[in-house]
């Protein structure tokens, strides 16, 4: 496992907010909420991007590659509209894909809105990073990555990225008794 502060990527997938035209509402949120849950150390890398498959795939391998981040969540581009391609850019950058992570975040969805359906919400593994698609609304955000972040620590304990440990009253994160222990940094 990787010491020190861990990096997590932030990536916003929008042409509206890319061009300015409109506030970028969903990294925030995604900062926000990792502000309030995560109790050990760790540091943003954020991007706000068009939604254009090859520009995705250039900040996921760089989020990943050059900046080191163990996690990668991504807002925005995953619904069925033409140009939503979130899904695509992640599966065509990633070794393995982690499908039970999309159909966890549509089973939690689904509890508050019937078009949950819609979402192509995925996660997948590059080297020592995990890529998570979130959907673009901060309420959903919140309701997703409830139901996913008990299993993240663990997934990048497993791919030997940074340590993450979470406020268990904010959401508790799962690692099996056998699992290593963090020792102090």
């Amino acid at each position: 496992m990787r010491q020190g502060i861990a990096r997590i990527g932030i990536l916003t997938i929008s042409d509206r907010a890319s061009r300015g035209e409109y506030e970028d509402k969903g990294g925030p949120a995604i900062h926000a909420w990792f502000a309030r849950v995560l109790s050990s150390p760790w540091e943003a890398v954020a991007r706000v991007i068009p939604d254009e498959q090859p520009l995705i795939e250039v900040a996921l391998r760089e989020l990943s590659d050059v900046e080191k981040c163990s996690l990668i969540v991504t807002t925005g581009g995953t619904g069925p509209a033409l140009r939503d391609v979130t899904p695509e850019a992640t599966e065509a950058v990633c070794s393995k894909m982690m499908p039970g992570f999309g159909e966890l975040m549509r089973t939690a969805s689904l509890k508050f809105v019937p078009t949950a359906i819609l979402s192509r919400q995925t996660a997948g593994i590059r080297g020592q990073s995990l890529i998570v698609n979130l959907p673009g609304k901060p309420s959903a955000i919140d309701d997703c990555l409830q139901a996913v972040f008990p299993a993240i620590p663990y997934c990048i304990d497993l791919i030997e990225g940074a340590w993450l440990e979470s406020d268990p009253a904010q959401c508790k994160a799962f690692r099996p008794a056998h699992a290593k222990v963090q020792s102090p940094a």
